[in-house]
C-alpha cells in the first residue's frame, strides 16, 4: 500500500511539473506577443528587465522542461481507472475547449496570446492546458506508431544532449531573472496582482525544475530510443 502511494506522487508529481511547463509557455508567449506587437513603445517590467527577448529564453525553458518531466512518470505502473489517461486527457481539452469558445470572449489561439486577469480566460487556459498534459503524458500508448516517432525524436535530441544540458542551465538562469524582474517592479509600484502574482509562481517554479534537471544530469542520461516496431 505504502509503495503504491509513492508510486502515484511520484507520478503526480511529474504530471504537476508537466503541467507547470506548459503554463509557464502559455503565460510567458502572451508577454512575448505584448512585446513584440506593441515594439518599441512597450519595456516590460522596467527598469530591472534589459529586454523583452529574454522571455524567449523562458519559452526554451518551458519546452526543454516537458520531456525530463514526462520521464519521471512515464515508467511507472500506476494501473487505470476504467481507460487509459490519455482518454481523460482528451476529455478534459474537448471539454475546456467548448467552454471557452462558448463563455469567453478569445478564441483558443487567443487564449494564449493574452496577459489578463480574467478569472474565466485563466480558468480556461488552466484546464486546456491539463488536457493537453494528460494527453501528452500518455501520447505514447496511443499507438506504437506514435511511441516509434517519438523515440526517433528522443534519439534526435540524444545526439545534442550536451548542449541541451548547457542550455537548459541558461534557460534557467534566464527565467529566474525574469521572475526578479516582476517581482521588484511589483513591489517598486506596491501592486502585486493576482495575475503577475500566478505568473511569478509559475516562473519561479519552472526555474528551480530547471536547475533540479541539470543537478541531476536529465538530459545527459537519455538513452536513444527504438525507432522500429517490434514485431513481438
Amino acid at each position: 500500500m505504502g509503495e503504491s502511494i509513492k508510486v502515484w506522487l511520484k507520478k503526480v508529481f511529474s504530471l504537476t511539473l508537466m503541467l507547470n511547463s506548459f503554463v509557464t509557455l502559455a503565460a510567458i508567449i502572451g508577454l512575448t506577443y505584448g512585446f513584440y506587437s506593441s515594439w518599441p513603445y512597450w519595456k516590460p517590467f522596467e527598469p530591472f528587465l534589459i529586454s523583452g527577448n529574454i522571455f524567449l529564453l523562458v519559452i526554451a525553458a518551458g519546452l526543454i522542461n516537458i520531456f525530463p518531466s514526462a520521464c519521471i512518470g512515464r515508467k511507472l505502473h500506476t494501473g487505470r481507472f476504467l481507460f487509459h489517461h490519455y482518454v481523460y486527457g482528451a476529455a478534459v481539452l474537448a471539454t475546456s475547449s467548448f467552454c471557452v469558445l462558448a463563455f469567453s470572449s478569445v478564441s483558443i489561439v487567443g487564449l494564449f496570446l493574452v496577459n489578463t486577469s480574467n478569472v474565466a480566460v485563466n480558468a480556461g487556459r488552466f484546464f486546456v492546458l491539463t488536457g493537453v498534459t494528460l494527453l501528452l503524458d500518455d501520447l505514447p500508448d496511443v499507438s506504437k506508431r506514435i511511441e516509434v516517432s517519438l523515440n526517433k525524436i528522443k534519439t534526435g535530441f540524444y545526439k545534442i544532449r550536451k548542449a541541451i544540458h548547457v542550455l537548459q542551465f541558461v534557460t534557467g538562469v534566464a527565467t529566474l531573472y525574469v521572475f526578479l524582474s516582476i517581482l521588484l517592479t511589483e513591489i517598486k509600484n506596491w501592486n502585486i496582482g493576482l495575475n503577475n502574482a500566478f505568473t511569478m509562481s509559475t516562473l519561479l517554479i519552472t526555474s528551480i525544475t530547471s536547475f533540479m534537471f541539470v543537478k541531476r544530469k536529465a538530459w545527459l542520461n537519455i538513452t536513444p530510443g527504438a525507432t522500429t516496431i517490434s514485431s513481438h
